[in-house]
């Protein structure tokens, strides 16, 4: 306990207060984390959904550690270790025939380069985003965040967008005119408390798009990677975007993200760069990490029926293993019990619980998860 004090003190003393924090975790296995204290968590909130092999996997600290050993980083003015293999495996996953992606260290980096793509490839400016969204908190990708009061410090923000209402298709159909470069979508609003999309949006976004010579560009940061039970959320659809932005899960963990793109939208040289991104460590993080997925994939339906029937009184969002269900203001007290009961969850936007557990999880985990859920609702 003296040593998690101190910790506390130097953290509250040295670092800048941007977050609310409460537990010291200090050690990961599969579903499960342990605090500094020595309790051990049942997580379903896994980084929010970036743990997708659930925490340390095997076959993911492998790569890495053996990647450390020949070349941790050595600059993309160089063919990188693994780029041009995850790339292939990247655009496969994604559908886009001939597409071709480009690698980031995070998913608000993955927006940014979508933003900029939309831009080169249609010369114009201006974007559409949706209310409640949620695309990062660079400058950029902030701009098409709808929330505003982590928006609105930062005003004037570039590119300039458009809200529109999440689901109308004919406020989308007026807001698209001749300086729209693209319209951003999640397929479903993670931050917002896992709220999809009405059946047939996405496709009449398609035809907006189609009709009005603007871009498509699906946000998959946090439904991407197999959460859902297909790699991708828009794969649950027919749409087919231009544009798909990837990070959290894909590298179980260590920090990347990716966009790709339909045959015939690219950078060019000296068009977007990064020093880090895809870089030998963390290509060699998310081959593994698609690996593992790959195996993983087919059980996920599965999974997802068994919270869905635990937590049936409570009317959940079920989407894969990405679960959401309105609580209003009893939200903190409720995720404060499950956490002194063992199971990490997470209260996102307006008093909703939003659960994305390790893809790993075993029904064993989500029983004894979804019986603390329940307790702590009654």
């Amino acid at each position: 306990m003296e040593l998690t004090r101190n910790y506390r003190e130097l953290d509250a003393r040295y670092y800048m207060p941007a977050f609310s924090r409460t537990i010291e975790i200090v050690r990961g296995q599969g579903a499960h984390v342990w605090d500094a204290d020595g309790k051990e968590y049942i997580d379903c909130v896994a980084g929010i959904a970036v743990c997708s092999t659930g925490h340390c996997h095997p076959a993911v600290v492998e790569a890495i550690c053996s990647q450390a050993h020949d070349l941790i980083h050595c600059s993309n003015l160089y063919y990188v270790p693994h780029q041009a293999e995850l790339a292939e495996k990247i655009v496969e996953i994604s559908g886009f025939k001939n597409g071709k992606a480009f690698f980031s260290n995070s998913g608000a980096e993955a927006n940014e380069g979508a933003l900029k793509l939309a831009r080169l490839a249609t010369g114009r400016k201006k974007f559409v985003s949706f209310t409640h969204s949620f695309h990062g908190r660079t400058m950029g990708s902030l701009a098409v965040t709808f929330k505003p009061n982590i928006r609105e410090p930062f005003e004037p923000l570039e590119p300039g967008c458009t809200f529109v209402e999440y689901g109308d298709l004919d406020a989308l159909e007026k807001a698209v005119d001749a300086d729209i470069a693209g319209v951003i979508v999640e397929v479903i609003q993670g931050e917002a408390g896992v709220i999809s999309a009405p059946e047939g949006f996405l496709e009449g976004i398609r035809d907006v798009c189609d009709r009005k010579g603007a871009l498509m560009i699906v946000d998959e940061v946090q439904t991407g990677m197999g959460r859902t039970g297909k790699w991708f959320a828009f794969q649950h659809t027919k749409a087919v975007p231009d544009i798909v932005t990837i990070a959290k899960g894909i590298a179980s963990g260590f920090p990347m993200g990716a966009l790709v793109a339909r045959e015939g939208l690219e950078f060019k040289k000296s068009e977007h760069g990064s020093t880090f991104a895809g870089g030998p460590l963390a290509c060699a993080a998310a081959r593994a990490t698609i690996g593992v997925i790959e195996e993983l994939l087919p059980s996920i339906p599965e999974k997802a029926g068994r919270f869905a029937r635990g937590l049936a009184a409570h009317n959940p969002r079920v989407h894969g293993l990405m679960i959401g269900f309105t609580l209003g203001e009893r939200c903190p007290a409720v995720q404060a019990y499950c956490a002194e009961h063992g199971v990490l969850i997470n209260c996102a936007a307006d008093g909703n619980i939003r659960l994305v557990p390790p893809l790993v999880i075993s029904d064993e985990e989500i029983d004894t998860a979804v019986g603390v859920i329940n307790a702590a609702l009654r």
